[in-house]
């Protein structure tokens, strides 16, 4: 039999991944709901730090690095190059997690901001040093900014839709986090 913090952790889990395969879904779809050409922002990034800073154990490493590679296929980025730096992005808010559990949201907002803004500026490094092409900086300018003016909305729509909340300190023992 299984138990519910494990069932709980799968179903949150499998979640995630249809949450992804509905936004890379909508992503695709051949057509554009505004006139202007604004980029929208990263959701899956944003979902993914969303649910890490609340609940670590519902979104694993592997899951986010399977999830982001596939959207690095499905939009025909260079493979494995976001996928990477999501996944460092993501280990360094995971590993930060426990300190800022107790922080109000404002710190926790600058914290990924700077997370994003550094992601951001790596991406557009690595691709600029192998001469990789790239839209126009100020889109990718543009994108960051409107994904971390986005995050409050999908933090927002974790917790009172999904239902993801923050882990209590009980039950961060618990899972074996440090209190």
């Amino acid at each position: 039999m299984v138990d519910p913090v494990s069932r709980r952790q799968w179903a949150f889990r499998a979640l995630f991944v249809a949450l992804a395969a509905a936004v890379v879904f909508l992503q695709i779809l051949p057509f554009r709901i505004d006139g202007d050409h604004w980029p929208g922002p990263d959701i899956l990034t944003l979902l993914a730090f969303a649910w890490v800073m609340r609940r670590p154990d519902y979104v694993p490493p592997v899951l986010v690095l399977a999830v982001m590679l596939f959207t690095d296929v499905l939009f025909m980025r260079p493979l494995g190059l976001w996928a990477a730096i999501v996944l460092i992005g993501l280990e360094f808010l995971r590993a930060r997690q426990q300190f800022s559990r107790d922080l109000p949201f404002l710190v926790e907002w600058i914290m990924v901001a700077i997370v994003i803004a550094m992601m951001t500026l790596t991406n557009t490094l690595v691709l600029a040093i192998f001469l990789v092409e790239q839209p126009v900086l100020t889109l990718i300018t543009l994108q960051m900014i409107i994904s971390i003016l986005s995050y409050p909305v999908v933090v927002a729509v974790s917790r009172y839709v999904i239902g993801v909340r923050k882990m209590a300190p009980a039950e961060a023992g618990a899972l074996g986090y440090r209190i």
